[in-house]
């Protein structure tokens, strides 16, 4: 376990594949995506520790172009972000929807400045 930690759950999430021009996906493996993630309307366990971020049983690894944003109007907080998983290349969005947006989104700041900065 890393020495840093965020868990939560989220109602909301979009994994595709990106950049465009990194080799395709098979079907199978969008299928799988689509069926777990992407279409399935469960809430989903996040967990994000210095240097991965777990969706479900999903890793995602090596992250770069991380965003953390709170929208105009929305009680939310997004962060957004490319990786590997697999061995394919991802681009990520979260939507976070809970009562506490504002310290999730707090967390994934400081996580952001302290290992990915």
């Amino acid at each position: 376990m890393s020495e840093f930690e965020i868990r939560y759950f989220t109602d909301k999430v979009f994994v595709h594949h990106w950049p465009k021009n990194s080799p395709v996906w098979s079907d199978s493996l969008q299928k799988k995506l689509d069926v777990s993630i992407n279409k399935n309307s469960n809430k989903k366990e996040i967990v994000i520790d210095s240097h991965t971020v777990r969706i479900e049983d999903f890793q995602f690894i090596r992250l770069k172009k991380i965003g953390i944003s709170v929208p105009f109007f929305k009680k939310e907080c997004r962060i957004i972000f490319e990786a590997q998983f697999e061995t394919v290349f991802t681009h990520v969005h979260i939507t976070i929807k809970s009562n506490n947006f504002l310290e999730i989104f707090n967390e994934l700041i400081s996580w952001k400045k302290k290992f990915h900065e």
